[in-house]
Formats: C-alpha cells, sequence, structure tokens
C-alpha cells in the first residue's frame, strides 16, 4: 500500500498498485494524491514536448528556454508526486486522529497541526499546478508543432490537478476560523481561475498551430 505517506515509495510503485490503492476503501490516498498524480502526467507530458523540441534548428531561437524548460518540467513532476504522497499522509493522520474522543489529549494536541497539514498540501499543489502552466504556456509558440496535442493535454492535465487541489482546500475550510476560510477560499479561487486561463490560452495556441 500507498498508506506510508513516503514520497520515495510513492514516486517508486507501479502506477498500476496506485490505481487499486485509490480505489481501496482506504481513507488515503485519495482526491489529493490523484491531484498530485495528474500534475506530475501533466508535467511529464511537457517534458516530452520539450525533449522533441530541444536542438531542433527550426527553433534555434527559442534553445535557451527550451534548455531551461526541461528540468523544471523534471523537478515539478517529482514535486506533484511528493506531494501526492504529503497528501495521503496528511489525510491518514487527520483520519486517525479524528476517529478518537473530542477530548483525548492526543487529538486535542495534534489535530490542528494536522488539519494544517490537510490545508498546506493542496494548496502547494494548486500553486504547483499554476507554476507548471505558465511554463507550459511558455513553450506555445516555441516547441515542436508536432507535439501541440501534446502541449495541449499537458495544459488540461495541469488544470485538472488545479481544480482537484482545489476541492481538496475546499473541503477542508470548516475546520477553521472563518477569517481564515475567506481567506484560503479566495486564494484558491484565483488558483482556480489563472488556471482555467492559462489552460484556456495553451488551447488555443495549440489549436491555431501555433504550438
Amino acid at each position: 500500500m500507498l498508506s506510508d505517506g513516503s514520497p520515495e515509495h510513492f514516486a517508486s510503485a507501479p502506477f498500476a498498485q496506485f490505481l487499486t490503492d485509490l480505489g481501496a476503501r482506504t481513507p488515503a490516498p485519495g482526491g489529493g494524491a490523484a491531484a498530485g498524480a495528474v500534475g506530475a502526467l501533466g508535467a511529464a507530458l511537457g517534458r516530452m514536448v520539450v525533449s522533441y523540441s530541444a536542438g531542433r534548428k527550426s527553433l534555434a531561437d527559442h534553445h535557451e528556454l527550451l534548455d531551461g524548460a526541461g528540468p523544471k518540467l523534471e523537478r515539478a513532476r517529482d514535486l506533484f508526486l511528493a506531494l501526492a504522497a504529503e497528501d495521503a499522509a496528511a489525510y491518514a493522520a487527520l483520519n486517525a486522529l479524528q476517529s478518537k474522543p473530542a477530548d483525548d489529549p492526543d487529538r486535542v494536541a495534534n489535530e490542528p497541526g494536522a488539519i494544517e497539514a490537510c490545508l498546506a498540501a493542496p494548496r502547494a499543489t494548486l500553486a504547483a499546478a499554476n507554476d507548471t502552466l505558465r511554463l507550459l504556456e511558455e513553450l506555445c509558440g516555441r516547441s515542436n508543432t508536432h507535439l501541440r496535442s501534446d502541449l495541449a493535454i499537458a495544459g488540461v492535465l495541469a488544470e485538472a490537478a488545479a481544480t482537484a487541489a482545489a476541492w481538496n482546500v475546499r473541503v477542508n475550510l470548516g475546520l477553521v476560523d472563518d477569517d481564515r476560510a475567506r481567506s484560503l477560499a479566495e486564494e484558491t479561487e484565483r488558483g482556480v481561475r489563472s488556471a482555467r486561463d492559462a489552460r484556456e490560452r495553451i488551447e488555443q495556441a495549440c489549436a491555431g498551430g501555433n504550438a
């Protein structure tokens, strides 16, 4: 199982095992881990676009961008996987605490931190998705046009990661005070709008043959 929450275990486990764990009747991995996995797929697909673009004579003017984009997308992929594991571990920990009586000393002491961890992972995933989308958008018109469908799909996947992560922020807002909930809600909706707008621009560019 992936429920040990280890980033190394999450990244090295077979994909089929992740899907089995995701579909099991266990609290984690769940939607937050799925968000990270989808983001990793988007970053990896963007990396493929760069792989087929770097070194092409027709793209010589974009050599610096392409050389930098590859490692950035690899780091994004690894970050998404780490956040997927972090989310799974955070939710498993909170679920375990909330199974105890409300006045249990362990729950009283550790629940606030567990709630913050359950908010931190999807917030970071949403931010990483927007960072990835900005990089993918930079590749529009500066990468191999034969890979434009892959670039568009990478954008769709990155936006899906952002949208999914936003749901995992929203679902936890009832666990914090009203002022913090409002602030987090506003931050989240800005992130979702930004991701949607970037994905739309990427798809438009790819549909127009400008990718």
